[in-house]
């Protein structure tokens, strides 16, 4: 994971409408971003939902939500249009933004080992800076779990 107030990792990335978005575009404000294994799977989903229903609790806090997984463009569309979610959903097929924020890596599920998606957050603040790491992620209270450690 990265660390407390290491310099986030710049990046420029697509998002469901094949608009890039970078970092950059939330100085002033403070950025949640959430990585999550596959778009549209039972976990991802709940995740999501739960920051789409608090969205404004975060608004309120000047948060803005991106979430990320290496899945297509068009799947990442699906994902938002089915959920109806109110933030962006970027495409990372080439794994860069995973792997800059260490979020790519060893899991173990069955007793096999393979590298995969680690379902970890970050809240970036103002300047740009890791201002918290989550790693211990439950889906279906994700959303409420980061709001409670921020208050």
């Amino acid at each position: 994971m990265l660390k407390i107030g290491q310099k986030a990792p710049e990046f420029s990335l697509p998002n469901q409408d094949n608009t890039f978005i970078s970092l950059k575009d939330f100085k002033g404000q403070k950025l949640l971003i959430w990585f999550f294994p596959k778009a549209s799977t039972s976990g991802c989903t709940k995740e999501g939902i739960g920051f789409n229903e608090l969205i404004k609790n975060f608004n309120k806090q000047n948060i803005s939500i991106l979430g990320v997984s290496k899945d297509s463009v068009k799947a990442q569309k699906n994902f938002c249009t089915k959920n109806e979610f109110k933030f962006d959903i970027l495409s990372d097929t080439e794994l860069s933004i995973l792997k800059k924020y260490k979020a790519w890596g060893l899991k173990k599920m069955y007793g096999r080992e393979y590298e995969g998606i680690l379902r970890i957050s970050y809240l970036i603040d103002e300047n740009g800076m890791i201002e918290q790491a989550y790693s211990k992620v439950k889906t279906a209270t994700h959303a409420s779990d980061v709001l409670e450690s921020i208050k």
